[in-house]
């Protein structure tokens, strides 16, 4: 399932976004703030952001640069093409004005999230002392190789792939359940525990950090 951000304070058209979305077979969670949002977004990373300019605190295009890595649609009510031309330069994916036809944004929803899961993966990710090859499946920490369980690997790439997010349970379980069957939500925290074991025997440090009641995020020196 793919998680949809919807960053809106107009409770109406929220709600008839998350109404539709669900319909559709997407997962939603909501922000009703600019401060609310980046707040989510440092416990979680949704798949694709809509996002409002027209918000409480912190506007829309103050939030645009500080969302990383995740597609970004705009669904506002400024119909100015200035405003278009510099918040697609900011880094929006796509922009949409209200008010909108349902069928056509679920179409560029569709586009966007099609685009993103055809980019390429980072054949070697890194974080601190370990390095995982998303080829070869082989972890290593301080350069001397961990073996690791396709569970576990697989654990280990979200976190590597999202290095300052908090990752929770849920997304974890939604996430790996692509690459990995065998992994519950009753049987998350052995693979967890198993795996920073597997980490901190060649250093001795603890690279994963549990989030009391929230998830699972890797963990700086």
């Amino acid at each position: 399932m793919k998680y949809i951000l919807i960053i809106d304070d107009d409770m109406h058209i929220g709600n008839m976004l998350e109404e539709t979305l669900v319909r559709n077979g997407y997962g939603v969670f909501r922000a009703y703030s600019g401060t609310e949002a980046l707040l989510l977004l440092s416990n979680t990373k949704p798949d694709l952001v809509l996002l409002d300019l027209m918000l409480p605190g912190l506007c829309g295009e103050e939030v645009l640069p500080r969302i990383k890595g995740i597609p970004v649609i705009v669904v506002s009510a400024k119909v100015d093409i200035d405003n278009k031309v510099d918040v697609l330069l900011g880094g929006a994916a796509d922009y949409v004005t209200k008010p909108f036809d349902t069928k056509e944004l679920l179409a560029r929803i569709a586009v966007q999230l099609r685009n993103a899961s055809s980019l390429p993966d980072a054949p070697v990710l890194s974080f601190e002392d370990i390095t995982l090859n998303v080829d070869t499946h082989r972890a290593a920490v301080n350069g001397q190789e961990v073996r690791l369980t396709r569970t576990e690997y697989a654990i280990l790439k979200l976190l590597m792939q999202n290095p300052t997010q908090v990752i929770t349970k849920s997304v974890l379980l939604e996430r790996i359940g692509e690459e990995t069957p065998d992994c519950t939500e009753s049987s998350l925290k052995m693979h967890i525990s198993n795996l920073r074991k597997k980490l901190r025997q060649p250093s001795g440090r603890d690279y994963i950090e549990a989030v009391w009641g929230i998830g699972f995020k890797l963990r700086s020196e």
